[in-house]
């Protein structure tokens, strides 16, 4: 890789992990346009420690406060809204590993056809867009029940799909359920951690057990600018998306969807 595909690949991903766009029409289309290779799963992995480092020192005190409460909880038995906040984000990550590992099988891959991912990036861009407006909003993260993060939780799982945008399809759920935007998304920044942990670990086995040079440069490069870039969009995110709204990015996906379909029909 060169420094310009590595440049362009770090901040792409440092963009998308976290803005309901989805990162895997982005990672479909750009190499198609550009005529570039794969980037390797070597950068898979740089850039997951990017997102993962972004998202853990952006809600650095939400994660310490929800660390020591849970595990407070475990001897004295006596819950806060910080050990239950724990708790939601462990229970809605449970149906994303359950139903990651009944498909790890080929079928993740077989849906990335381009055309499928054009229509879920279409299709999910509506329903972001249609729990918006019907969103009651008066809600915040701390209010969840055990309902909502069922709802919250299976939702995330069709993230399995690509196209669907994991952080897209978590906040569709957080509004529909009554959350207001920026508790939406700030309760779908702390369930991505322990998603793209797991997804890093995996990509970091298979990487050693690969016989793949690694680019360490790449990798160094990867994971400052995806972390610096996504440290930036969950900062600016959670500022103006309650004036902003969810329209904007639907209609991108709108767009995203149309040029996947021009290029691949």
């Amino acid at each position: 890789m060169d420094w310009i595909q590595i440049t362009f690949l770090a901040i792409i991903q440092g963009l998308t992990e976290f803005l309901p766009i989805s990162s895997s029409g982005h990672l479909i289309l750009i190499p198609q346009l550009f005529g570039w290779q794969d980037q390797g799963l070597a950068f898979d992995v740089a850039v997951h420690i990017g997102t993962l480092s972004a998202v853990l020192l952006y809600f650095r005190q939400d994660v310490w406060l929800m660390t020591r409460d849970w595990t407070t909880s475990l001897v004295t038995r006596q819950p806060t809204s910080n050990s239950r906040l724990a708790w939601w984000v462990i229970f809605a990550t449970l149906p994303a590993v359950i139903f990651g590992f009944i498909i790890n099988n080929g079928l993740e891959e077989a849906l990335r056809d381009p055309l499928i991912i054009a229509a879920t990036t279409i299709g999910f861009g509506a329903l972001l867009w249609w729990s918006d407006v019907k969103g009651k909003r008066i809600r915040d993260e701390h209010s969840l029940s055990f309902k909502d993060i069922l709802i919250i939780g299976f939702a995330q799982a069709l993230a399995l799909i690509p196209g669907t945008s994991r952080s897209g399809i978590t906040i569709t759920a957080a509004l529909m359920v009554g959350l207001t935007r920026e508790a939406a998304a700030r309760f779908s920044f702390l369930l991505s951690i322990p998603i793209i942990l797991g997804a890093g670990l995996l990509k970091l086995k298979d990487l050693l057990d690969s016989a793949h040079h690694v680019q360490w440069d790449a990798m160094i490069g990867g994971v400052i600018l995806s972390g610096l870039t996504a440290y930036a969009v969950i900062a600016l995110f959670l500022k103006w998306i309650n004036s902003i709204g969810m329209a904007p990015f639907a209609w991108y996906r709108f767009i995203l969807g149309a040029v996947l379909i021009a290029l691949f029909i």
